[in-house]
């Protein structure tokens, strides 16, 4: 029927009514980071920032968006990468090249780690032991003895923050898909799909043979878990969040297929997860073409789609250009073909052998955020101003955006932690860190030897003594 593709008042009215339903379940809390600031400078975490590459100075850019934190410190080993940190943090921060020199400096309350993943635990490792709180980068091992070392490490230090940097944590849009389905708007949600595409060889330039490892330490497995740990992981935890547990086995293939340049990290990988009462996540990265299928084809590479019985939700995070964006599908009632009789047979009805069932397509509905939600004591004005905006929306004229950038939030959120870390706790804590890592791990041992690998496994995995399975 024709309305069905159509974006009515009456939809408008329905999803304003789930999101309305999601903002009373949103505990006050959890809205605090996005309006919060410190700005007495006396009350800021003095943090030092260890590894200014390219995602460390990308960190340091939205540092800038918070006054609850002043870096007094930068480190990197490389000099190109460290004079970056220096002019990017932008108050003359001191400079090191040995990251253990800015640890036993006493006046930094925090350390910030972006350094390649192999160093990740060492480092992390260091730092706790220093009596510093952490925000490490995801993922936050790479070894599955560092999964069991790092557990025993923060049991030791209680009293000290342990941040993991998964941002779809600290999104609106996420946290409220996330609520939509505890509150049973989706139905029975029983698979996602994941992708991070990209039309490229993920190669960076090296200007002197001597620094490939340094700068293309990604392509190796010496130091990375290739695009399992630097593109997937974020799409895991998502997976783990909205289905509330980690999964129970994973199964893959990968290949080095495309780009016969040395590395011995695959350049594509396609995952299934299996999830408790038989939910899964059905995951692929590719490096051969960027092509989104969700969101309508606006946007590119990367998005969920979180699929119920009762509707599905296509949603990404956004970055420093393109904003966070999700559309919210309800589930069409599916209509049966009609019987079909035969020509000499006018008594009898004639059931074709593969009985065809057919819907209307429906439209997606931009998910909506609290604040377009009608409120009771919104003035009638206040009312349809909101109206308004959600139907602008629906346009393609407008579209809802989050109040700040999920990274801005993620870091404003440790500093809080750090201030008060007795009751403000990380939404990205240690186990989902050690979670999304552990997925990590055994995603690629599962396409190393071609098997099935029980997430089960991981309580041996690691240890001494330990044999391993084959």
């Amino acid at each position: 029927m024709a309305h069905d593709n159509d974006v009515t008042r009456r939809d408008f009215v329905k999803a304003a009514g789930a999101v309305s339903a999601v903002a009373a379940a949103l505990p006050a809390a959890q809205g605090a980071p996005f309006i919060q600031k410190v700005h007495a400078a006396n009350d800021q975490v003095q943090y030092g920032f260890i590894g200014t590459g390219s995602r460390g100075t990308y960190l340091l850019k939205h540092l800038h968006e918070t006054d609850a934190g002043r870096c007094v410190a930068v480190c990197d080993n490389w000099d190109v990468n460290l004079k970056k940190g220096v002019d990017t943090a932008g108050n003359n921060p001191a400079p090191y090249k040995d990251y253990r020199e800015l640890l036993a400096r006493k006046d930094i309350d925090a350390v910030l780690i972006a350094v390649p993943l192999y160093e990740h635990f060492p480092i992390t490792k260091d730092s706790l032991q220093a009596g510093k709180h952490v925000f490490c980068e995801k993922s936050l091992v790479h070894k599955a003895e560092e999964v069991h070392a790092l557990r025993a490490l923060v049991a030791e230090h209680p009293k000290q923050v342990l941040q993991c940097g998964l941002q779809r944590r600290y999104s609106q849009f996420y946290q409220t898909a996330k609520q939509m389905i505890d509150q049973g708007v989706l139905g029975n949600v029983t698979h996602i799909r994941g992708q991070w595409h990209r039309n490229s060889s993920q190669r960076r330039p090296v200007p002197d043979p001597s620094l490939e490892r340094k700068i293309n330490w990604r392509m190796y497995r010496e130091y990375a878990g290739g695009n399992t740990a630097e593109l997937a992981s974020h799409q895991i935890d998502v997976a783990d969040w909205m289905f509330g547990s980690p999964p129970e086995y994973v199964i893959g293939v990968g290949g080095i297929d495309t780009f016969k340049d040395g590395r011995d990290v695959y350049d594509n990988i396609q995952l299934i997860y299996v999830y408790p009462r038989g939910r899964k996540l059905l995951y692929s990265s590719i490096s051969t073409s960027s092509h989104l299928d969700l969101l309508q084809a606006q946007r590119q590479e990367f998005g969920e789609v979180i699929m119920g019985t009762a509707g599905a939700i296509e949603i990404t995070i956004g970055d420093d250009s393109h904003p966070a964006t999700a559309l919210w599908y309800r589930e069409p009632k599916p209509v049966s073909a009609p019987d079909v009789k035969k020509a000499t047979d006018k008594k009898a009805a004639f059931v074709a052998g593969a009985t065809m069932t057919t819907a209307a397509a429906t439209r997606g509905i931009p998910l909506l955020l609290p604040k377009d939600s009608a409120e009771a004591n919104d003035s009638f004005l206040m009312r349809e101003s909101k109206f308004a905006r959600r139907w602008l929306y629906s346009k393609g004229i407008m579209a809802p955006e989050e109040d700040r950038n999920p990274v801005t939030v993620e870091l404003e959120d440790f500093f809080l932690c750090c201030k008060d870390p007795a009751n403000h706790k990380p939404k990205s804590n240690l186990e989902i860190g050690l979670n999304d890592s552990i997925a990590v791990i055994l995603s690629n041992l599962a396409m190393d030897e071609h098997r099935r690998v029980d997430f089960s496994e991981m309580q041996t995995l690691g240890l001494a003594g330990a044999k391993k399975k084959g």
